[in-house]
């Protein structure tokens, strides 16, 4: 083990790494190869040349289908990242045109949302964008938005001038249009049309920043090329994309999902803390391709960590480091600060009160939780949070010992709730690991 891994295992907390490349790769092609990055691409040799040599443009876009970005956008954002450190040039396109359609899903339709909400979003995922890429330098990024070279489209022009110029039996091979022609739900025109209107981003960034390499996840790979087609047929050009491998955990479980709910990168939607704690339980089985994939560690850093994982699974050192490093990331340090801080507070040593009272709220509320009045029965609370099922097995744990409240053990079965931590929260223990949270109101 080395020695930046073993005084990263004993730290508290960890520090996140500064974002940059890895200088033991002979260029920036190299190290995504090996991260597991590139799932599928053009033409390789030349995409290989092109990002070795003199700094290009490269493009990835994010419709505002959400009013946030998720953790499979994140993929994409640390990639245009680490091309930018290499020294190449993003931009950063949110759809304001094809977040009023989106793109095809594999089966059904997609409820349409209102020009206002889709205009409303974009600004969210613009600003989002603007915080994980540098606007700084000779390669500083750009944010671009599509609505700005179609709203002034005509019908009568985009089908002369970028309708004449697609196939529609290719059209219909692509892997997403496909789907939908098997499924019952079929596909309406409007969704049958994207990757027209994708292609026709592709080939108005090429025209107007000299763009040459598009980002997106595989599964978009239909309409990336789209773009790359376009461009050929058009301009006479070679251009070129990168389609990202879609992150699946090693048990074939979609990831970045729980119970149907996304991990979004907007705090009010998913906290400081549930994000912390998403990372810190990665299994064993993935945590090393996530760390290539979601940290700026370097690649010895990283067989470290696999070393450790090999040998002493029961520190969970790659997760904590995993956990640190894109909560940082994406929070910043004082959020990740509070959140390792909460964490220990509830399941270590750390002083309760001492907490914020929006992170102790949010770290209470992954845990069975409660509103409740002042001065209820705390054998009532150990009831309403599902820790006991009865009144009378809440009257039996305390007799026990086996109940504490806010850290007190509670020894009289007509104790009532306080609320006296930050925010009037209160924490209630059952034996050693069994923790929920009461929200006094």
């Amino acid at each position: 083990m080395s020695e930046t891994v073993a005084a990263s295992v004993s730290a508290a907390p960890l520090r996140a790494l500064a974002p940059a490349n890895d200088p033991e790769f002979e260029n920036v092609w190299d190290e995504i190869v090996w991260r597991g990055l590139v799932h599928v691409s053009t033409d390789q040799p030349a995409l290989r040349a092109a990002l070795s040599g003199e700094p290009i443009t490269y493009y990835c876009g994010f419709d505002p289908t959400a009013p946030s970005l998720h953790l499979g956008n994140l993929v994409q954002l640390l990639l245009m990242r680490r091309l930018q450190l290499a020294g190449h040039r993003p931009l950063g396109l949110v759809g304001g045109s094809t977040g009023l359609i989106g793109d095809p899903r594999p089966t059904a339709e997609r409820t349409l949302n209102t020009k206002d909400t889709v205009a409303e979003w974009v600004g969210y995922l613009r600003a989002q964008v603007e915080r994980f890429l540098s606007f700084e330098g000779e390669n500083a990024a750009r944010i671009v938005n599509n609505l700005d070279w179609t709203a002034p489209l005509s019908a009568i022009d985009f089908l002369r001038d970028i309708g004449k110029h697609y196939r529609v039996g290719t059209m219909l091979k692509k892997d997403a249009v496909s789907a939908r022609l098997n499924s019952e739900a079929g596909i309406s025109y409007t969704e049958f049309s994207y990757q027209i209107l994708q292609g026709l981003d592709y080939l108005e960034l090429y025209r107007s920043y000299d763009c040459v390499l598009q980002t997106g996840g595989s599964d978009q790979w239909g309409n990336l090329t789209s773009g790359t087609d376009l461009i050929h047929r058009v301009e006479g050009a070679s251009v070129h994309a990168i389609g990202t491998p879609l992150i699946t955990n090693s048990d074939g479980t979609k990831f970045g999902k729980s119970e149907g709910n996304a991990v979004w990168l907007d705090a009010e939607m998913c906290t400081p803390y549930r994000m912390y704690q998403f990372w810190l339980n990665t299994d064993d089985a993935d945590v090393i391709e996530r760390l290539k994939i979601f940290t700026f560690l370097t690649r010895d850093e990283i067989e470290d960590y696999e070393r450790l994982v090999e040998a002493e699974p029961f520190r969970r050192a790659a997760q904590k480091r995993l956990a640190v490093e894109v909560t940082t990331f994406v929070h910043g340090s004082e959020a990740t600060t509070a959140v390792i801080a909460a964490s220990e507070a509830l399941f270590g040593s750390g002083d309760l009160t001492t907490l914020d009272p929006a992170t102790l709220r949010s770290a209470l509320e992954e845990l069975p939780h409660a509103e409740v009045a002042a001065g209820m029965p705390v054998v009532q609370a150990l009831v309403d949070t599902g820790l006991v099922a009865s009144l009378g097995e809440a009257r039996r744990a305390i007799a026990q010992g086996g109940v504490s409240l806010d850290g007190v053990k509670v020894t009289d079965d007509a104790a009532t709730v306080t609320g006296a931590l930050p925010g009037s929260a209160s924490v209630l223990r059952r034996g050693k690991k069994t923790l929920a949270g009461l929200f006094v109101v």
